[in-house]
């Protein structure tokens, strides 16, 4: 049996919900691979109501009744049962309900909804029939992030019947790490930077390989496990691949700006690009961001990545595909990959890493003040008549807090990071401390206004 990493805290909830007596209803949605279906297993793995997991398949009605009759018979060593529909087939799961307790699973929800006409009014329908009488708790989950959120509207027939809802994220760096713990601090984050935070792809990492080995096996060399991971996804997701391609080449190249990256991926209009980019944010692969000193200025506003094989791909395999077909591997990762992978793309990547530990730590009350916003902070220069913004910034009610962060061989001197200091002053941010996140530790010893924090620090 595969052992369960990580989700404590999903977990909690869903015990906590077959706990309550009654009928209970439960969404649970996220991203394709995020591991939807591996939390629900584990959960049912560990209660003793009886259990009716149907996997929705993307075919008709009758066939999708047809498959969970056969699992209903199968349950309750029933001969073969007949249904003329949906709506009957779980009617009678709820009805079953009324006497012993039952976990019904519908994954993939989606797929079922898609062929049999009305399904949210048939659920709505049963959920009202049996409200004060079952002992069900139902749960619907699926992948496609817009439909499943359209459950929870007010024009929904399901809205206000949906006790519990769980939009599954990917895993912070920790509990990433969790999958591959032989590798030193440096190299969980080099492996995180790559495969984030999706269980499926974390599953797949050897620890007893290297960093290189892990990447070439899995993603780089042609044929290998997750060479079309990201192109098979987005097209689940999206009809128009070129201008989601152009896009997400532009991002991965560090190209922020609206303006930037409608001149540098060739997309038609930018009323195309606006529509390309909303659907790469709802698909949650994509972030908007705003300077936390200027959130309403949408001059200001930028976009980058947030799902790190998507990023490592178009940066590194979709660039360069026609070379990559007719390399050796290893020279090509050589030659493309590694000197820019590790000079710039760990690095960026590390700044995430960075500020999910300040997250984590505001959140768990272990900072000495309790900050509000976290993000980028944008200054104008006139004396040097430049403007520009800092990566990590956090505010609280004593005021700003920059961090620098450096992934760098050596430790931070005094002297750079006096060097830092005065770059801040320069800019007109006014703060009450500075922070500093080095890889490596440092050379010199924090004054009272200074927070340092070393990538041990991070993992404790």
């Amino acid at each position: 049996m595969i052992n369960f990493i990580g989700r404590a805290k999903e977990k909690k909830k869903l015990h906590d919900m077959l706990d309550v007596a009654g009928l209970q209803a439960c969404l649970i949605y996220g991203r394709r691979r995020v591991g939807k279906s591996e939390l629900i297993k584990q959960i049912l793995r560990e209660t003793d109501m009886t259990v009716i997991y149907y996997e929705c398949k993307q075919t008709t009605e009758q066939n999708n009744v047809e498959s969970l009759a056969a699992i209903i018979s199968e349950v309750w060593s029933l001969p073969k049962l007949s249904f003329s529909g949906i709506e009957e087939t779980l009617d009678y799961i709820f009805k079953q309900s009324m006497t012993e307790p039952i976990v019904l699973v519908l994954d993939e929800y989606s797929y079922l909804r898609d062929k049999a006409a009305g399904l949210d009014s048939i659920m709505q329908v049963l959920i009202d029939k049996y409200k004060d009488d079952a002992n069900l708790k139902l749960i619907i989950c699926g992948s496609y992030i817009g439909i499943m959120k359209s459950l929870l509207e007010k024009n929904n027939p399901l809205y206000g019947r949906i006790d519990l809802s769980i939009n599954l994220k990917p895993m912070d760096y920790l509990e990433s790490a969790l999958f591959y713990p032989g590798f030193s601090n440096v190299d969980k984050v080099r492996m995180y930077s790559v495969f984030g935070g999706i269980p499926y792809y974390n599953r797949l990492v050897n620890d007893k390989k290297s960093v290189r080995d892990n990447i070439m096996f899995l993603l780089t060399s042609p044929g290998s496990r997750l060479e079309n991971e990201v192109p098979i996804y987005l097209r689940s997701e999206i009809s128009k691949i070129t201008n989601a391609n152009e896009v997400f080449e532009a991002l991965a190249a560090g190209y922020s700006r609206f303006n930037d990256i409608l001149s540098q991926s060739h997309v038609s209009s930018s009323p195309t690009l606006a529509d390309v980019l909303d659907r790469l944010i709802k698909m949650e692969i994509v972030i908007k961001q705003a300077p936390i000193n200027d959130e309403h200025n949408k001059k200001k506003m930028g976009y980058r990545i947030i799902d790190n094989l998507s990023l490592y791909y178009y940066r590194y395999i979709y660039r360069y595909l026609s070379q990559r077909s007719i390399m050796d591997p290893e020279v090509f990762y050589d030659r493309f990959i590694s000197d820019d992978f590790e000079a710039k793309y760990v690095p960026h990547i590390f700044e995430d890493v960075c500020r999910q530990y300040l997250i984590l730590q505001n959140r768990a009350g272990k900072l000495p003040v309790i900050f509000e916003k976290i993000g980028k902070y944008w200054y104008d220069d006139p004396v040097h008549k430049k403007n520009g913004e800092f990566d990590i910034v956090t505010e609280d009610s004593e005021g700003y807090i920059p961090y620098e962060v450096k992934f760098r061989k050596d430790p931070l001197s005094s002297s750079m990071i006096e060097t830092e200091v005065k770059q801040v002053k320069e800019s007109g941010l006014r703060c009450y401390k500075y922070g500093f996140i080095a890889r490596s530790g440092f050379e010199a010893e924090p004054a009272d206004n200074m927070i340092f924090i070393t990538l041990d620090d991070i993992f404790k």
